[in-house]
C-alpha cells in the first residue's frame, strides 16, 4: 500500500510529466518541425506529379498549418471562457 508521501510523490512527477508535454505541445520547435517537413513533403509530392513551380506552391499547406497553430490558442482560450462561464 502507498504512503501519502508516496502517493504525494506521484502526483508530483504527473504533474513535471504534464507540464513537460505541455510545453512540448507549444514550443515553437516543434511547430517549426512539423512545418519543415509538411513543405518536404508538399514540395516532393508536387515534383512528382510535375507542378510547377512546386517549391513556391508547397508554401500553401506548410503557411496553413502555421495560421492554424497561431490562431488555435486564441480560439482555445475563447472557447474555454465560453464552455466554462
Amino acid at each position: 500500500m502507498n504512503t501519502p508521501e508516496q502517493q504525494i510523490q506521484a502526483i508530483l512527477e504527473r504533474n513535471r510529466r504534464v507540464e513537460t508535454e505541455k510545453a512540448w505541445e507549444l514550443s515553437w520547435f516543434r511547430r517549426l518541425t512539423i512545418l519543415g517537413m509538411i513543405y518536404a513533403i508538399s514540395v516532393l509530392f508536387l515534383w512528382s506529379i510535375d507542378s510547377h513551380p512546386s517549391l513556391l506552391q508547397a508554401l500553401v499547406p506548410a503557411g496553413g498549418y502555421l495560421l492554424s497553430t497561431l490562431s488555435l490558442p486564441w480560439l482555445k482560450k475563447r472557447w474555454i471562457q465560453k464552455r466554462y462561464r
